[in-house]
């Protein structure tokens, strides 16, 4: 039987999309069972107190078998990504770093916490999940 990985998935509100085409190229992978746990448009933390929503993210961050960050340039500019990644580290969840299509540079704030980065492939995440996830 396939184990299925609960995955938090590390991003910045302003590019939603590349969140969405990473949960939809997991999705579609046969013989790979995933579900998510961040926080993202469709199901949001409604609230703009920070505390609150720290602490929600942190339950499901802790609820994580794994924690991948898109590690597009824009992360060194999320006031959450690290947060979240250090989070994650806290409790002893390794981070794969995702590098978008067509990114030449990625987010120092990803790499500096991930234990290994890999290219936008199906493939090469599987295999990163299922080598690191707990």
């Amino acid at each position: 039987m396939a184990k299925n990985y609960n995955i938090f998935i590390s991003h910045s509100w302003a590019h939603s999309n590349d969140l969405e085409d990473l949960r939809e190229l997991l999705n579609n992978r046969g013989y790979f069972n995933v579900e998510f746990t961040e926080a993202s448009k469709d199901v949001p933390i409604n609230s703009s107190h920070a505390p609150y929503i720290k602490s929600r993210l942190k339950n499901k961050i802790q609820s994580s078998d794994i924690v991948l960050a898109l590690a597009g340039i824009y992360a060194s500019h999320s006031e959450w990504m690290p947060w979240e990644l250090d989070t994650a580290k806290s409790f002893g969840i390794q981070i794969i770093g995702i590098i978008p299509r067509g990114q030449e540079r990625i987010s120092q704030e990803v790499f500096s916490r991930s234990i290994v980065d890999v290219r936008w492939n199906t493939e090469s995440i599987v295999e990163a999940i299922r080598n690191h996830a707990k």
